[in-house]
C-alpha cells in the first residue's frame, strides 16, 4: 500500500489546541489583540529559554532580521557578508536596511560559512556578517566567525530561522551575536502560524527594535513618531501559540533527532546517498533532515518517483543558491560559477520528510522507497 508522507507537519496535540482556544478566548473578551500581555509572557520566555536579555516578537522572521539590520544604521555603501545558500529574506533585508549583500561561498561539509569565506571577502566596507544556521545546524565556526568580527570591529547577526533550540557547546542559536533572527513560519520546528523574534543582549538593539516593529513610535502609546518604522507587530493570538508552542520545543527536538538517527543508520547503508554529518559539540533540531546524492545521482528524478510511492521531500537548503538567482545577477553582477562549492553541493542536497508526528513504521516507509529509487534512477 502505498502510504503518503508529507515533508513537514506542525505539531499541536490535542491538549495544546484546547490551551489554545482558552487563550483565543481570554484574548478576545480582553480586547487587547496586539503587544500585550501574551505578547510580553512570550518574549519573557523565549529570552528565558535562549539565554538573553531582551527578546523582540515580531510578525515574521523577516522582519526580525530586517528590524535588526536596522537597528546596526546601515549607511549607503556598507556591506554585509551573506551566504550564498540562503533564503532571499537574508539579502533582501539588507538592501532594504539601505546596505549592500556580498555573498560568500560554504563549507561543504557543513553547507554554513567559514571563517575563512568571512575572511576573503572582509574590506574596508564591511560593516557586518549574517550568519546562517542551515536546517537546525549551528554554523560549526560561529566562535571563530565573531572573534574575527570582534577584531575588524563589524557586526554578526544569526539568521536562526532554523535553529530554534539548536545549541552549540550547551549555548543555543540566538544567543551567539549581536542579534538573533528566529522565524515561526508554518514549517518551522516551533510556529505561530506567522511570526518572528529579536533576540539580544544588547539594551541599545532591543530599544531600536521595538520602537522600529510599531511604526517608530517612541512607545505603544505615544504618537511621537521617533524613527522610520513600519507595521511589524506580532498579535496576541500568535503570541499565545508561541508560548504553547515553546512548551512543546523540547519534545519536539527529541522526536525529531530520534528520526534522524533511524535515517543516520539507513542512509549510511544505502548507495548513492549520504547522510550530513552533524559534530559532535553541537545539537541540532533538525529543522530539516539533509543528505547528498552522489554527483552522478539525478536529483529531480528521484524526487518525482519519490513523490508517486508517496514520499514528498522538503525544499532544499537552498537551491539555486541566491548568486544564481536572476534578480541579484541583475542587482548585483552575479553569475553561475562565482561560488562552485555552493553549487556543487546545493544541487546534490535532497531533505526526506522529518516532523514529530512521523511514526517509526513511517521512518521505515521513507528509507525502503529511497533505496528502491537509488537502485532505479
Amino acid at each position: 500500500m502505498i502510504k503518503d508522507i508529507p515533508p513537514v507537519k506542525p505539531y499541536f496535540p490535542a491538549e495544546d489546541i484546547e490551551e489554545i482556544k482558552c487563550c483565543v478566548e481570554n484574548i478576545l473578551r480582553s480586547g487587547m489583540l496586539t503587544l500585550h500581555t501574551y505578547t510580553r509572557e512570550f518574549e519573557e520566555k523565549f529570552a528565558s529559554f535562549v539565554g538573553v536579555k531582551h527578546t523582540v516578537a515580531v510578525n515574521s522572521g523577516t522582519a526580525a532580521i530586517e528590524i535588526a539590520l536596522r537597528s546596526m544604521r546601515l549607511n549607503p555603501g556598507d556591506e554585509v557578508l551573506v551566504p550564498t545558500n540562503t533564503f532571499s529574506a537574508t539579502a533582501t533585508a539588507v538592501i532594504f536596511s539601505g546596505g549592500k549583500p556580498v555573498f560568500t561561498d560554504i563549507n561543504p561539509d557543513t553547507l554554513c560559512m567559514s571563517v575563512e569565506d568571512v575572511q576573503e571577502r572582509i574590506t574596508s566596507k564591511t560593516r557586518g556578517v549574517i550568519v546562517v544556521h542551515i536546517g537546525g545546524l549551528i554554523c560549526p565556526d560561529i566562535k571563530e566567525i565573531r572573534e574575527l568580527c570582534e577584531d575588524h570591529k563589524i557586526f554578526l547577526i544569526e539568521d536562526a530561522a532554523h535553529a530554534h533550540g539548536s545549541r552549540i557547546d550547551g549555548q543555543h542559536a540566538g544567543s551567539l551575536s549581536d542579534a538573533g533572527a528566529f522565524s515561526f513560519y508554518p514549517t518551522k520546528v516551533i510556529t505561530t502560524g506567522e511570526g518572528g523574534m529579536i533576540t539580544t543582549n544588547s539594551d541599545e538593539i532591543a530599544r531600536i527594535s521595538r520602537i522600529l516593529r510599531d511604526q517608530g513610535k517612541e512607545s505603544f502609546a505615544s504618537n511621537n513618531i521617533v524613527e522610520l518604522g513600519y507595521n511589524w507587530r506580532m498579535d496576541e493570538i500568535s503570541a499565545a501559540i508561541g508560548i504553547v508552542q515553546l512548551k512543546r520545543l523540547q519534545e519536539i527536538i527529541e522526536k525529531r533527532n530520534r528520526i534522524a538517527k533511524i535515517y543516520d543508520h539507513a542512509f549510511e547503508r544505502i548507495s548513492g546517498i549520504r547522510p550530513l554529518k552533524i559534530p559532535s559539540n553541537i545539537l541540532s533540531n533538525y529543522y530539516k533532515y539533509i543528505a547528498v546524492l552522489d554527483d552522478d545521482v539525478d536529483r529531480e528524478k528521484v524526487k518525482e518517483k519519490l513523490k508517486k510511492k508517496g514520499v514528498r521531500c522538503s525544499g532544499e537548503v537552498y537551491w539555486p543558491p541566491l548568486h544564481m538567482q536572476p534578480i541579484y545577477q541583475k542587482l548585483l553582477g552575479t553569475k553561475r560559477g562565482d561560488f562552485p562549492k555552493a553549487e556543487n553541493i546545493c544541487r546534490r542536497i535532497i531533505c526526506p520528510p522529518i516532523y514529530p508526528e512521523m511514526s517509526a513504521e513511517d521512518v521505515k516507509y521513507v528509507v525502503e522507497r529511497f533505496s528502491e529509487t537509488l537502485s532505479e534512477v
